[in-house]
């Protein structure tokens, strides 16, 4: 799948096995503190810092699979030119109904009952555009994921102009709740990849990216997800990975801890000055203490919470384990009963 990938001039970079993450950075690159487009292993053929070290090289390609044939395959979405809508359909609360649709206002008397995940906002958003439902477009490829949600593959038919990643729960960014944007600064898992969840299977025959609906087009340019141009510099748009294991969180502890953990998750922007490390201890913090009151599983928060900071500071894995595990401590020695969820 790599190589047939790599042919169609979309970069590729390992994911570890058995899941949706990147396969980890070399000793070096774990402890030394450098921004992932100047890493010197790059040019030494490792594959360190997920997506930066994406490939269409087929010799190299075939080094990093001989050397760990089990790795899954991420695709680069920005330098492959991909628009990939990411529909999540894990259990949530659901938002007011003006956080629904960002932009636009849904009326009192639109019934919502039973709208439940990102297959229903999609929905939701084309009826209102009165367009087809993405989820549904056949002449694209389309890809379950094991936990049930779909990835809708597109090609961006202007490459000059830079759409951002985004994530569905985002109050700044983002295209409808729970259907994140995965485009410049940010990878998709590629079909038959496999993780100790199951298999990102592709849905029906086509196995090709259709253009990026016009109609798509202008809904990502009014919420926001114009990054710019390829001629022009712009910041790093902040990725997010669909590797986050969301576990029986209640709504209330999602709606709290989620807002801080984006906040992590958008350092990705800047090398420094923005906090990281106080905005990751107090989201790990903030995390032990519901975790200690029962309201979330503590180790799948640790996931989450580790792989936001790997995306915000892929060179320094281990500084962040230890950031989350002593603030996580701290935090279950203070257990958390916000209101509402006592």
């Amino acid at each position: 799948m790599a190589r047939w990938l790599a042919g169609h001039q979309w970069p590729v970079h390992p994911l570890a096995p058995g899941r949706k993450t990147p396969a980890a950075n070399c000793q070096q690159c774990r402890v030394r503190s450098h921004e992932p487009s100047r890493c010197p292993c790059h040019e030494q053929g490792r594959w360190c810092h997920g997506f930066h070290s994406a490939t269409t090289d087929l010799a190299l390609i075939d080094v990093w699979w001989s050397r760990e044939p089990r790795a899954g395959v991420g695709v680069s979405c920005g330098p492959a030119h991909l628009v990939v809508l990411d529909v999540d359909a894990h259990a949530a609360q659901v938002p007011d109904r003006n956080r629904l649709l960002p932009g636009i206002r849904i009326p009192e008397q639109v019934n919502l009952a039973g709208l439940a995940s990102g297959f229903d906002t999609l929905a939701l958003l084309a009826a209102y555009r009165q367009e087809p439902n993405p989820a549904e477009d056949e002449s694209t490829l389309r890809v379950r994921t094991p936990s049930g949600g779909l990835h809708i593959w597109y090609v961006n038919p202007e490459p000059d102009v830079r759409f951002r990643s985004s994530t569905g729960s985002s109050p700044r960014t983002a295209l409808a709740w729970q259907v994140d944007v995965r485009a410049h600064g940010g990878y998709i898992v590629a079909p038959t990849t496999r993780t100790s969840a199951g298999v990102y299977t592709p849905v029906g025959a086509v196995r090709d990216p259709a253009p990026l609906p016009a109609w798509l087009t202008a809904e990502l340019t009014r919420t926001g997800h114009v990054a710019g141009h390829a001629t022009q510099e712009s910041p790093v748009p902040v990725p997010r990975s669909r590797g986050y294991a969301r576990g029986p969180r209640t709504g209330g502890a999602q709606a709290l801890l989620q807002p801080l953990i984006e906040t992590v998750r958008e350092c990705a922007a800047h090398a420094e000055g923005t906090g990281f490390t106080e905005k990751l201890n107090r989201a790990a913090f903030t995390a032990g203490g519901l975790a200690a009151a029962g309201h979330l599983n503590q180790a799948e928060a640790r996931q989450e919470l580790a792989e936001a900071a790997h995306y915000a500071r892929p060179h320094q894995n281990r500084r962040n384990e230890t950031i989350i595990d002593a603030a996580l401590s701290a935090g279950a020695s203070r257990p958390f009963h916000p209101k509402g969820l006592a």
